[in-house]
């Protein structure tokens, strides 16, 4: 079962890490990469003297886009819901006009 497992080497903030997981590699490269630059994005912005204080506030940063992320897509299903029954509401209508006449 482990042998299905996926083995990558991969560099963020300048250390090398050996990820593995059942990911596509591509997939696994794609997001070590986002995770490096947005270490790399809080180390430019405010000067920290410690590489774990980076790691914390890069994953704060991250938390933050995916509760947003979470926010929009409840906000979007809910309006893909209403629209639903909306719709649901005028087909019922017109049936029953129909079935009247």
């Amino acid at each position: 079962m482990d042998s299905d497992k996926n083995v990558l080497k991969v560099r963020i903030y300048g250390a090398e890490y050996s990820i593995r997981g059942h990911a596509d590699v591509n997939y696994m490269t794609a997001i070590s990469e986002y995770v490096d630059q947005k270490m790399r994005e809080v180390d430019s912005n405010i000067r920290v003297d410690s590489s774990l204080k980076v790691a914390i506030l890069a994953a704060i940063n991250i938390t933050h886009e995916l509760f947003v992320e979470r926010v929009e897509n409840e906000r979007m299903r809910q309006q893909l819901e209403d629209k639903i029954r909306e719709l649901s509401a005028m087909i019922d209508q017109k049936l029953s006009e129909s079935s009247k006449t």
